[in-house]
């Protein structure tokens, strides 16, 4: 039954066409060197089978209609009285499965009964709750007006409205129930409430008068497991006694309904919008920090890039977290433009700038909202990344042979479709050899024709060809030890920036020859 339309119309689906085949690809090799993994991580920490949602998050696809897809259902988000209607219920659906999942260990069996007529209490509610406000919304994702379709057949099909009428009589069955214990040493009574006074209220009503402002609690902290004592249970057999009907009707309810009475399209439904929100939960406070998003523009022909306003999404959540100022940047590729060779003084955001590089390329075939004002991407196949690292002990290969082997099975493996992101490589070799390697990698890419970065000390590489774009992160010009964290489209200048060092410190040739007699 999952996914069909109680109108005999095809399946919804909230992350694609439901009638379109589109290949997807799993792979997070790149997710470590590109912080992927951190972000994802944050977005999936509090939210509900977060392996599931894990998933999603790296299962990218280079079709550009499922990507669109997703973009509508992110502006339908957008909308305020949208988001709250559905998360609204999300946070019902998920009380629905915790009350399931705590019935489902609990071994008193009329207790679990409860327990579960409660979920479907709660369930039915937020079904109805849902199907009323998305009828009087203005949609316009194909995602949400297909669910809404669907939801509208399913709140008013018979098997929603038997469930929701049975479940409603037997909860007003059990409302009715009152009872007293009393308690004469080891004999406990249970009997038929007969109208005895709350004498709960009156003691309350008669202490207000000693109330001496705001005290301090002597409330006593109990266990958080809902289960039931041995003593509880032997009173829940005697009420039963007094109950017979009300309780003989919980339990035909629960012969009925207790193996499952969330809607296959509904539960699918609800998974598929933790993809939404979460992603939007993780925006929204970068968003209120002044940081832009926006959809990107794909395509997978054109590999003219553009971004305005750019971040790095993993930097700026941890930023933000501690109040800290976002740098960003911008970048762009003309038609015959391929590769970025970023160069300047260390700790100055060159790193920083090829991850933001890989992410944008990540998250724009994701279908999700990327960091910057105004983005244009080509979409790739896969993502290469080859960062430098610790030599590792346990591998046979030294850290030039791990490097030239990953190196080697990459240029293998690339298209002209692919991205390669490359964090300052070969850097265990001499200048030279860097500098060779370097070089006849950089060649390899540009015959390949494929789309990268580089970052680099070695500063000809940056004037290697003409598909080559030098990129070079700069400097306060008044005190060149302080970074700005701007990488700018410009001639590499590591000579500028040293000379420029020696007259901040006053060793220039003239400067010493002024100090000498």
């Amino acid at each position: 039954m999952e996914g069909a339309q109680h109108d005999g119309t095809p399946a919804f689906g909230l992350l694609g066409p439901p009638d379109r085949a589109v290949t997807f690809h799993d792979e997070r090799d790149h997710a470590a060197d590109l912080r992927l993994d951190r972000i994802v991580s944050a977005i999936t920490r509090d939210q509900d089978d977060p392996e599931e949602l894990e998933a999603l998050y790296f299962r990218r696809t280079s079709d550009v209609e499922t990507l669109r897809y997703r973009h509508e259902v992110f502006r339908d988000l957008d909308d305020a009285a949208v988001w709250d209607a559905l998360v609204r219920f999300g946070a019902s659906i998920r009380e629905v499965r915790s009350h399931l999942f705590q019935a489902r260990a609990m071994r008193v069996v009329r207790q679990r009964q409860g327990w579960t007529l409660d979920a479907a209490a709660i369930y039915c509610s937020a079904v109805r709750e849902l199907a009323t406000a998305l009828g009087e919304l203005r949609l316009g994702s194909r995602g949400l007006v297909g669910f809404r379709r669907y939801l509208s057949g399913y709140a008013a099909s018979e098997e929603f409205e038997r469930l929701d009428a049975e479940t409603a009589a037997c909860k007003a069955a059990l409302a009715g129930i009152s009872y007293c214990v009393d308690i004469d040493g080891g004999r406990v009574t249970v009997t038929r409430s007969g109208g005895e006074p709350d004498y709960s209220e009156e003691i309350e009503s008669f202490f207000e008068r000693f109330r001496q402002g705001a005290v301090r609690s002597y409330l006593v902290g109990y266990r958080v497991w809902p289960g039931m004592t041995h003593i509880g249970e032997q009173i829940l057999d005697l009420v039963v006694r007094l109950y017979p009907e009300e309780l003989g009707l919980l339990a035909r309810w629960f012969s009925v309904h207790h193996e499952g009475f969330v809607d296959p399209g509904v539960h699918r439904f609800f998974r598929e919008l933790q993809f939404y929100v979460s992603y939007r939960s993780l925006l929204d406070p970068l968003s209120a920090a002044g940081l832009q998003f926006c959809y990107p523009q794909v395509d997978v022909s054109s590999k003219e890039e553009l971004a305005e306003d750019t971040f790095d999404l993993a930097l700026a959540d941890t930023l933000v977290s501690a109040g800290a100022k976002v740098v960003t940047n911008d970048y762009r590729l003309g038609p015959d433009e391929r590769l970025f060779v970023v160069s300047g003084p260390n700790q100055g955001g060159k790193t920083t700038f090829a991850r933001t590089f890989g992410q944008l390329h990540h998250l724009a075939a994701l279908g999700v909202p990327v960091p910057g004002r105004r983005v244009r991407l080509f979409l790739c196949d896969r993502i290469f990344t080859h960062f430098s690292r610790e030599e590792d002990l346990s591998r046979l290969a030294g850290k030039l042979e791990s490097d030239l082997l990953e190196m080697q099975a990459t240029l293998r493996s690339a298209t002209p479709a692919s991205v390669v992101v490359m964090n300052e490589v070969f850097s265990s070799t001499s200048l030279e050899d860097n500098r060779f390697l370097s070089t006849e990698v950089l060649r390899r890419l540009l015959e390949l024709g494929c789309l990268g970065v580089c970052v680099t000390f070695v500063e000809e590489l940056a004037s290697l060809a003409s598909p080559v774009v030098s990129m070079v992160s700069t400097v306060v010009p008044d005190d060149p030890a302080r970074r700005t964290f701007k990488v700018v489209r410009a001639p590499a200048n590591g000579l500028a920036y040293a000379l420029a060092l020696a007259r901040k410190h006053r060793v220039t040739y003239a400067q010493i020859l002024e100090r000498i007699p």
